[in-house]
């Protein structure tokens, strides 16, 4: 009996042993599928519902009309990828920095995706300084500064002396001298990227209503008053919304100061170094081109009070949804974007290898 029961189990392990080899033989004889080529990154940070068919968010338009119908599920990130068959790609990172920091991530490291020679458009909706921009309007950067990496006193606290209590860390007083950025603290972008992209896209029609010309009449700056218009501005990013009059001066100081002057504050978001910390980790790994960025901003507010009204009553109109230009600048977010988006497909055996520079004037 000892014996059946041996020679059974003997018989067991050896089908077991066959069994492992055949599927291991198996397993090696069919190669992992070559990852996918991406062409173009379209990275946006909140969408109001579902990504098609309801309220839209800065997501919603890119899928419906680029068809955007191929989903990847990405589990270790906010939401998943989605992709047409022309190589465009769209993500969504969920709003502040962290998770736009994690998603960028978990898509960079995904092995189902070739992003080697990638461009990468973070088009999104924002607040604007009126003393740059106009509702409606769009602003390339080519700087973008931190906002949240300081010291911070409160403010029934701020010396008389003090413009801010904002301190920038390791100094003791707001805007000491030398400036010295952190890591994380200031992104420079391809500027001749940016300003190819301003070249090609700065006479797009954008939306302009009789509702934004209402509300542009009660606020004061050098470009309030303008209709929506395209420009090179640059971005201070900052997981708190702030706003009001002083905090926008404040902005407009700090990336003055983290710039040496060559950035000029226009726009202001809530994601984008998050995003820009992921994507320079991922260049220094060798997984992307980091000259391959683009920021493209559009106007849905601006980031302080008309005149007769208080910051505290501004601000609690400026809701997702109720943004005075929020429809228009979905649209510019998308239009300005989209032309983009489409040179970089339709030439794309010309872009593969060189990025795309902004035309030199005739002497």
């Amino acid at each position: 009996m000892a014996r059946m029961i041996l020679s059974h189990f003997s018989s067991l392990l050896l089908s077991s042993s066959l069994l492992a080899s055949s599927c291991l033989a198996l397993s090696q004889s069919v190669p992992n599928p070559a990852p996918i080529p991406v062409k173009v990154v379209v990275i946006t940070m909140f969408e109001v519902g579902e990504d098609t068919g309801d309220q839209p968010g800065e997501l919603q338009y890119w899928v419906e009309r680029d068809h955007l119908d191929h989903i990847y599920p990405l589990p270790a990130a906010y939401h998943a990828a989605r992709m047409n068959d022309r190589g465009e790609m769209a993500i969504l990172t969920g709003q502040g920095t962290a998770s736009a920091a994690s998603t960028i991530m978990a898509l960079g490291l995904d092995p189902r995706f070739d992003l080697s020679h990638a461009y990468w458009l973070i088009a999104g909706i924002a607040g604007g300084s009126p003393d740059r921009i106009s509702l409606g309007s769009a602003a390339w950067a080519r700087w973008i500064i931190d906002g949240d990496l300081a010291y911070e006193i409160d403010a029934r606290e701020i010396p008389p002396d003090w413009s801010t209590g904002f301190i920038p860390l390791r100094k003791t007083h707001p805007f000491e001298q030398p400036a010295v950025a952190l890591p994380g603290q200031v992104y420079e972008l391809n500027a001749d990227l940016a300003e190819w992209a301003y070249a090609l896209t700065k006479d797009t029609p954008l939306v302009d209503t009789d509702k934004l010309k209402q509300v542009r009449a009660n606020f004061d700056g050098a470009a309030a008053q303008k209709p929506p218009f395209i420009t090179l501005g640059d971005e201070l990013s900052s997981s708190t919304y702030w706003h009001g009059k002083l905090f926008d001066a404040w902005a407009s100081e700090w990336a003055n100061y983290f710039t040496s002057g060559k950035g000029q504050f226009t726009t202001t978001a809530m994601e984008d170094t998050g995003t820009l910390q992921s994507l320079r980790f991922l260049a220094n790994a060798g997984r992307i081109d980091w000259s391959r960025i683009l920021v493209l901003r559009t106007v849905s507010n601006f980031d302080r009070q008309p005149r007769s009204m208080a910051a505290p009553e501004s601000l609690a109109q400026q809701r997702i949804g109720t943004y005075s230009a929020y429809l228009p600048s979905l649209e510019a977010a998308y239009a300005v974007g989209h032309s983009v988006v489409n040179e970089l497909l339709i030439n794309w055996p010309k872009y593969i290898a060189t990025s795309p520079t902004a035309p030199q004037p005739h002497p």
